[in-house]
């Protein structure tokens, strides 16, 4: 399965209950996506503080303990960093 098809089936499978659960009209998402690969940890943390950003940004809360279903708000269990991104420990009294 591609990542474009996949993608559809959760925005789609999100829209349908959105709107059957919560009364969300359509058209709830924006059309296409981008996806972006991340390569080191530094990358992971931006785009990870661009997500949590975005309810704040766009004006739908004015913290991000509002917005109710982000991880910011508390009461969520993240996945862990993927192996390959996970920061490296710096050894501070290593002598060089």
């Amino acid at each position: 399965m591609t990542i474009e098809r996949a993608v559809q089936f959760i925005k789609g499978g999100f829209a349908f209950r959105s709107g059957k659960e919560l009364g969300f009209s359509s058209p709830f998402w924006q059309r296409g996506f981008s996806e972006v690969r991340i390569f080191d940890p530094e990358q992971f943390a931006r785009v990870r503080e661009y997500i949590a950003q975005n309810p704040l940004k766009r004006g739908l809360v004015s913290n991000q303990r509002e917005c109710l279903y982000a991880s910011a708000r508390g009461g969520y269990e993240l996945d862990a960093a993927p192996q390959g991104l996970k920061p490296m420990t710096v050894n501070l009294d290593r002598h060089v």
